[in-house]
């Protein structure tokens, strides 16, 4: 009895990883799984946020130019009133 016992407990070992292999792989599971998670993580595009999100990179870019250009004026103002 030890040996079929054994060769049981071998094959419940074996079967549980293969089954669950097996379940994992499956094509329509798999695709059916991965488009919906991709979906949820990476919306469709929609013409408004893509708009709203190219606004605010134009902000931004604004904002940082005035904030060179006022750098910029700082430093011109500074080396002249040294020069003096």
């Amino acid at each position: 009895m030890g040996v079929k016992i054994e060769v049981f407990r071998m094959m419940i070992y074996l079967s549980f990883p293969v089954t669950m292999f097996w379940i994992s792989n499956q094509a329509d599971y798999f695709e059916e799984y991965i488009v919906k998670r991709k979906r949820e993580i990476f919306p469709p595009d929609e013409k408004v946020q893509r708009k709203e999100l190219e606004d605010f990179k134009e902000r931004m870019r604004d904002r940082r130019e005035q904030r060179l250009l006022k750098r910029m004026a700082l430093e011109a103002s500074t080396e002249e009133n040294t020069e003096r």
